[in-house]
């Protein structure tokens, strides 16, 4: 059933397109884990067995290396790219009904292999196309046909550090602009869509550094914000106005890669690896300003999620984990483990999508897609099939009209998901 977020998310978008192509459905996935950015589809009637090849393979593709997962919108797929024999970034569009390309933007970068190139996904309105490279160029493309609209120099505009492994964020797309950490001069900007320029800025006054984390969407204590975490601590920025809400100091190690999450309207988790552990807020609203208190704090190898971002279903947390690496987790808001895949499954750095009341995991080394059941008292496994060939299956995942695409290092796969 369509969630009343979702409407909104439709509504606005029709005003704001106008003759564009068609705008996001209710199954399309426009973004970096989807239109609400929990990585949960609301599809339903999709298959709870598999044959015993596995679902359908409807086409596969070859792409550079890397791990940048796709966006789906109106029957197409959009995906950054890199062409390492021309030294090229590319970010393309393709048919979702058999993978044909319809265009592909290309640009001289000279990118190198630093574990892989691609790790982002594009965020696509209808009308725009919005795509952070590697080396934080922020590129603005026709949705219909690729061309360049504007882009900006991240490093150079805002005086930022390409991060470790380079960029690892992927734009965050609302109704009417783009939201994007910068790191350097700010920490968040908002951008208008169609022209590139600052709507507000949130100043960088503790000179915090850009990591690999995205920009997430919450409403705290009824006050619509932007959650964003660092090597020093999660903190919430006004989406009105850019100001700084809150922050909380807490050291992380060496990168940052799971986005920091709210997990109901007054509590906010975030997660890393090098043995940075887990940390659950409360985020509360006192007069004109927020308090913050430390819910658990989880250190070194307790509990932590690696490279994914947990999804939050029913009460409860779920996410590929490290307290026995790779495991399949289901965690409460305390942080008491309420069962994990061990002695069934290990996941390793895979990635994982919510639909129809099932988990779509993928085993990050054999390219094996598992299906769990999201309502079961346990792990409960109700298909599995080898997807992919590997190695490194670590890039999220789409789902949109029952096809589900996904990747490992070097292939882009689409599958049929759909029940008869």
């Amino acid at each position: 059933m369509q969630t009343r977020r979702a409407w909104r998310y439709v509504i606005l978008g029709c005003a704001a397109l106008g003759s564009a192509i068609a705008p996001a459905r209710g199954d399309d996935w426009p973004q970096f884990r989807g239109p609400a950015r929990d990585n949960i589809s609301r599809e339903a009637g999709l298959l709870r067995q598999w044959p015993a090849g596995g679902p359908k393979v409807l086409w596969t593709v070859p792409v550079g290396q890397g791990y940048a997962g796709a966006a789906i919108l109106a029957g197409r797929v959009y995906h950054n790219d890199y062409d390492e024999t021309h030294g090229e970034w590319l970010v393309i569009a393709r048919s979702l009904a058999d993978g044909k390309e319809i265009w592909r933007y290309k640009r001289p970068r000279v990118i190198r292999p630093n574990h892989a190139i691609t790790r982002t996904v594009p965020a696509v309105d209808g009308k725009y196309v919005f795509s952070i490279d590697p080396k934080l160029g922020l590129h603005c493309l026709d949705a219909k046909t690729g061309k360049p609209i504007w882009s900006r120099n991240l490093v150079a505009d805002y005086k930022t550090i390409i991060p470790p492994w380079y960029n690892g964020q992927n734009p965050l797309l609302e109704p009417d602009r783009l939201i994007v950490a910068t790191g350097g001069d700010a920490i968040l900007v908002a951008l208008d869509k169609a022209t590139g320029k600052e709507i507000w800025r949130t100043p960088n006054t503790g000179k915090l550094v850009l990591s690999h984390v995205s920009v997430m969407p919450a409403v705290l204590g009824g006050v619509k914000q932007y959650l964003y975490g660092t090597l020093n601590g999660p903190l919430g920025v006004s989406a009105a106005s850019g100001a700084l809400l809150w922050q909380y100091p807490r050291k992380f190690n060496v990168a940052v890669a799971p986005s920091v999450t709210a997990v109901d309207g007054e509590h906010v988790f975030m997660t890393a690896s090098y043995d940075a552990g887990s940390v659950m807020l409360k985020v509360a609203k006192d007069g004109t300003r927020f308090t913050v208190t430390p819910v658990f704090d989880m250190k070194l190898n307790e509990w932590n999620s690696e490279v994914h971002t947990p999804i939050v279903h029913k009460g409860r947390m779920f996410a590929v984990g490290k307290k026995k690496r790779g495991l399949f987790t289901c965690l409460d808001f305390n942080g008491k483990e309420i069962w994990t895949s061990d002695g069934k499954a290990s996941f390793e750095l895979g990635s994982y999508l919510l639909a129809d009341g099932m988990f779509f995991v993928l085993e990050g080394k054999t390219g094996v897609l598992r299906l769990v059941d999201a309502n079961a008292a346990s792990y409960k496994e109700l298909a599995s099939a080898p997807v992919l060939a590997g190695p490194d299956v670590w890039g999220p995942m789409a789902l949109s009209d029952g096809r589900l695409v996904l990747r490992d290092l070097t292939k882009m796969v689409c599958l049929d998901v759909r029940g008869k």
